[in-house]
């Protein structure tokens, strides 16, 4: 079986996302997908990795793993990585349907029947246009943008629900909740300063949780990288001294300082969670054995993909430590963090968020996983268990670019 073709698919409507689609000779297609950038990714995709992977085996994943490294960028999550990271899972994908089998089960098999999922507290267009992580693209009610379902779970903690939002959640069997109500103040401040009003209303969202519902839901503390070490410490003291007992405080700084991040995590009884914005088994490397995480989070978009993500994974369980698969950015993605998380035996909880499993998510592709009881499992089925919808490529809205194996590694059309 060969390569014949590199396809990316993406969509106005979606502009954060990029599908990609490997097909074969024998007709076979592996799917893939990476999150923001779209654009240049398809770019570098199409114009520098194309004709390293047409005409290749896509059975020989480590092979075309290590053709596929750059020069430059060795450790971080940019283009080349994103794109990377887009070409493994569908390389696994294609395996999958080639020899019948899920992706789990060429990672060496379901350690568990289901894993525990925990829910971001996101909304419906959380992220969805193309400005990035940053305030203006939270897409909550009343921006313009409009509300498509029942769980409108970001707005509800953001004006004052955070604790019905608790009960919500028990009641479908999902014990685990995320929040970010601190990202505004690091904004206004560049993460150098939080006042002590400031602070006391960013808690607010936790206590009410623990007011409504007790210690029966855990509470996931997202800092998103935007703090310095000191306020990062202040953040997590005042967690302390209220004593709501997170289960666990993510990113407080960025990972590209591995040092701080470590005498962050020593200087708390909290346990830090870290770090999706990093890319590559040796920047988790460093990060392990600088011991500056208690739980190791990856995101397969970014980190290079499932290839990646399982020798992350390998690396945390020889450390001790568990991991938590990322997921608030595609469907293909958060397919394969489910993967993953079913395979490696150190998996502690994955992540999910309600308002896209139920409402766009299913607008994209034909299959998702299942999230029934607080616990989640693959779709079943080959490879990843999942398509995109047929109609995805003939949308107004969709720009579909291809490198094909002849003529020539490198003809474009689209």
């Amino acid at each position: 079986m060969k390569i014949t073709q590199l396809e990316t698919i993406q969509l106005a409507e979606f502009p954060n996302i990029l599908f990609v689609q490997l097909h074969t000779d024998e007709g076979l297609v592996g799917l893939g997908e990476t999150f923001f950038g779209a654009p240049e990714v398809s770019t570098y995709l199409h114009d520098s990795a194309a004709h390293l992977l047409l005409g290749q085996d896509p059975s020989a994943i480590d092979a075309l793993r290590v053709k596929l490294k750059g020069y430059v960028g060795t450790q971080g999550t940019g283009v080349e990585a994103r794109g990377a990271s887009a070409i493994d899972i569908a390389l696994w994908d294609l395996l999958g349907k080639a020899t019948n089998r899920p992706v789990h089960q060429l990672l060496g098999g379901a350690s568990r029947p289901a894993i525990r999922a925990y829910n971001t507290c996101a909304g419906y267009r959380y992220i969805r246009a193309a400005e990035g992580q940053v305030l203006d693209n939270w897409g909550v009610p009343g921006d313009g943008r409009g509300v498509s379902g029942p769980y409108e779970d970001l707005d509800a903690w953001m004006h004052g629900n955070a604790g019905e939002l608790a009960s919500s959640l028990l009641e479908q069997g999902i014990s685990g909740m995320k929040m970010w109500p601190f990202d505004a103040y690091a904004y206004a401040s560049g993460g150098t300063n939080i006042t002590a009003a400031e602070l006391d209303r960013a808690l607010e969202p936790f206590r009410q949780v623990r007011r409504a519902v007790g210690e029966r839901m855990e509470l996931m503390v997202e800092l998103h990288g935007l703090w310095n070490l000191p306020t990062a410490l202040k953040i997590a003291r005042a967690f302390e001294s209220e004593g709501l007992r997170p289960y666990w405080i993510e990113d407080p700084l960025r990972p590209d300082d591995i040092a701080s991040l470590a005498r962050f995590a020593q200087a708390t009884q909290i346990p830090t969670t870290a770090s999706e914005q990093l890319g590559g088994r040796k920047a988790f490397r460093e990060l392990l054995e600088a011991r500056a995480a208690s739980v190791v989070m990856l995101d397969l978009g970014w980190c290079s993909g499932i290839s990646e993500g399982k020798a992350i994974a390998s690396m945390a369980e020889a450390f001790g430590l568990p991991i938590a698969p990322h997921d608030c950015t595609g469907p293909v993605v958060w397919t394969a963090g489910v993967h993953l998380s079913l395979n490696a035996p150190n998996t502690l909880i994955q992540e999910t968020v309600r308002a896209f499993y139920t409402g766009w998510y299913r607008e994209l592709v034909t299959d998702l996983p299942r999230v029934a009881d607080g616990m989640v499992t693959p779709p079943p089925g080959a490879g990843l268990g999942l398509e995109l919808r047929p109609e995805i490529g003939k949308r107004r809205d969709a720009r579909v670019r291809t490198s094909i194996a002849e003529p020539s590694h490198a003809a474009m059309s689209a």
